[in-house]
């Protein structure tokens, strides 16, 4: 059967596959191509099966989202499909899942290609979202250390003083440097290269959200995961269909005067850090 046959579709890029990024894909993407990014084949066939069988039409793209080619590839296919309105990107490794290398590797200079591949590809009127963390509001960024991130191609991220001396320490810490960096990537995108495309780039940040990768957070850190709960205002964790809500809003049109901001949706958290209701553990 044939169940859309309408030729031109806007193609919507999703760079990771899991629970969130096709909670926000689902959000927008009736009547629309959808190109899937993932690392794991496997993911990525039981993904678009989901999609498919929900009536939606969506392709598959093997990408390794730390490496720059990569990175080039998927989104030059996605030019491909069409025109290239909506970027999305989850790709990424939460602290208890990974070594600091590869948190910034992924986290980081991954978002990097990603912002950079998409900057050269992206529609006119198109939006693009990097899903950050509420983490990246849990270290003092000085303000020197956001400019030289600013100034710096994505290829010498590595090379910044406080990545070299402060990310790689630990987990924890190039987790927290890598989601600011996140906000700067977009911040800078906006003003330039995505400028230059008439498109738009912005970032959210989660704050506890239970997604099945989640669960290995909790298990490694549940105590502190239940005390940043309860001090926060909403007294609860959050949902991917909640981030998917906000995410739609900023991809859509609603939404055509922002660019280049985060958006942070934590239930309260950082207002519980910064007025000192809730200290982080060291």
């Amino acid at each position: 059967m044939i169940f859309d046959r309408n030729e031109k579709k806007d193609v919507i890029a999703l760079l990771g596959a899991g629970s969130m990024g096709t909670a926000i894909v689902r959000k927008i993407a009736a009547g629309k191509k959808i190109l899937l990014g993932d690392i794991s084949e496997a993911n990525l066939e039981k993904t678009a099966r989901d999609f498919r069988y929900c009536g939606y039409d969506a392709e598959t793209c093997v990408v390794d989202a730390t490496k720059k080619e990569s990175v080039e590839a998927f989104a030059e296919k996605a030019a491909s499909l069409g025109d290239v309105k909506y970027f999305i990107d989850t790709a990424g490794a939460s602290p208890n899942q990974a070594s600091p290398e590869h948190i910034v590797n992924l986290d980081m200079l991954g978002t990097g290609y990603a912002v950079d591949a998409f900057g050269k590809v992206m529609a006119a009127g198109g939006a693009g979202l990097i899903i950050s963390s509420q983490a990246g509001y849990m270290y003092p960024f000085p303000y020197e250390a956001e400019q030289e991130i600013l100034s710096a191609p994505t290829e010498e991220l590595m090379n910044v003083s406080i990545v070299k001396e402060v990310a790689l320490q630990n987990s924890g810490l190039a987790y927290m440097i890598a989601k600011h960096v996140n906000h700067l990537q977009a911040m800078k995108a906006a003003a330039t290269s995505w400028k230059a495309r008439r498109a738009r780039i912005n970032t959210i940040s989660p704050g506890v959200i239970v997604t099945p990768l989640a669960y290995d957070e909790f298990a490694a850190n549940g105590d502190g995961y239940q005390e940043m709960i309860d001090a926060s205002a909403a007294g609860r964790t959050g949902t991917s269909d909640e981030i998917a809500e906000a995410a739609a809003f900023l991809l859509g049109g609603h939404a055509g005067f922002i660019t280049g901001t985060d958006l942070l949706i934590d239930g309260g958290v950082i207002p519980a850090i910064r007025t000192g209701v809730y200290q982080l553990r060291g």
